[in-house]
Order: structure tokens, then C-alpha cells, then sequence
């Protein structure tokens, strides 16, 4: 009895300390995405979180790793939307194109361009942005291309460096139309882009 009540102890606490977690970073996300992440205190955050401040540090070392939280998780969004939608297409180039296509369009919603193109380079570095990004969209990516290949649709070569060229693209596209003045146009300048580098991966 006394272990089946230790462990109900556990759960609980386990419980309690993950919606915490959730409430900061559910916080954060909207805080980070309207004022940018130098002008967001850590006092702000608990206090729309409603939680102590205590609470905060007891589950991220810092407002920067409570930032790469908030980052990790507007980016598995993106991605999870991303290969929801493209996956419908039936005809492989149509899924790459697509998928093309949505990254773009998510460049231009305020809370992923301030997040994860704008502050997230700068915050974490290039380095750690690009693996993150990597992390997400990188095996998505690649599964597309080997689904491609597999049905002749594009010729048959090494998958993870031809992943890794492309992604490159990607993320360059992106951070093109998150920091231009007019993001609108820049996506209408870049699309056509990626339609192309997408079509000459035809045999």
C-alpha cells in the first residue's frame, strides 16, 4: 500500500510539474511572438503563466532555454501541419512542391517568422537553429525524396545529401522572406524559386 501511495505521489507530482511546464511555455509562446524575445522578461512570463518565478527556474535553467522550449515546439507544429497537408498530394513531385509551397506560407505568420526566424538565429545561433530546424524538417524532407525516388519520379542518388542541399535552400528561402520589408512579396519572388529547384529533380 504504502509503495501503490508513493507512486500515486509521483504521478502526480510528475503531472503538476508537466502542466507547469506546459502553462510557461504556452506563456512564452504568445509573449515571445507579439513582443519579441529581448523585450519579454522572465517577470512577465510567470505572471501571464501564473506561476511563481521559482516555478520557472525549477523547470528551465534560463529564459533562453525556456525560449529553444517555445521554439522546439511552434517548429514540430509547423511541421507536423506541413506533412498533414503535403502527404495528400498523390504524385511525389506534387508532395515536395507543396510542401515548398507551405514552409513559405509559414514564414509569413508573425508567430513563426518572430520566433523561428527571426529571434531564433540570433538567441541560439546559427548552429543550434540549424539543427533544430534539422531535427523537424530534415526526416520529413527525406522521406519525401525516398518516396519520390522509390517511385521513379526522381532519379535515384545519395538521399541525405541530396536532403541536406535542399533543406540548406529551405531555410535560406525562409530567413529571405522573414527579413525582407515586404515578406508578402518576397514569398511571391521565392516561390517560383523552389518550384524550379523542385522540377529539376526530375530524371
Amino acid at each position: 500500500m504504502h509503495t501503490d501511495s508513493t507512486n500515486v505521489k509521483r504521478g502526480s507530482k510528475a503531472a503538476q510539474s508537466e502542466a507547469t511546464r506546459a502553462k510557461l511555455v504556452k506563456a512564452a509562446r504568445r509573449l515571445f511572438a507579439k513582443k519579441g524575445f529581448a523585450a519579454v522578461g522572465t517577470e512577465e512570463i510567470v505572471k501571464k503563466a501564473g506561476v511563481t518565478r521559482g516555478a520557472l527556474y525549477h523547470q528551465f535553467e534560463d529564459k533562453k532555454e525556456l525560449f529553444l522550449a517555445v521554439f522546439e515546439e511552434v517548429e514540430s507544429d509547423v511541421a507536423q501541419d506541413i506533412a498533414a497537408r503535403a502527404t495528400a498530394a498523390e504524385d511525389p513531385l506534387e508532395v515536395l512542391r507543396v510542401g515548398t509551397r507551405l514552409w513559405l506560407d509559414a514564414c509569413l505568420d508573425p508567430e513563426v517568422r518572430r520566433i523561428v526566424l527571426i529571434d531564433a538565429p540570433s538567441v541560439l545561433g546559427f548552429e543550434r537553429w540549424r539543427e533544430v530546424l534539422a531535427r523537424y524538417g530534415l526526416g520529413l524532407l527525406a522521406g519525401a525524396l525516398q518516396v519520390a525516388m522509390d517511385s521513379g519520379a526522381i532519379e535515384e542518388q545519395p538521399l541525405m545529401p541530396l536532403a541536406l542541399v535542399i533543406t540548406g535552400a529551405l531555410n535560406n528561402a525562409a530567413l529571405y522572406v522573414a527579413e525582407a520589408d515586404d515578406p508578402n512579396e518576397a514569398r511571391e519572388e521565392m516561390n517560383p524559386v523552389l518550384e524550379r529547384l523542385v522540377e529539376t529533380l526530375r530524371p
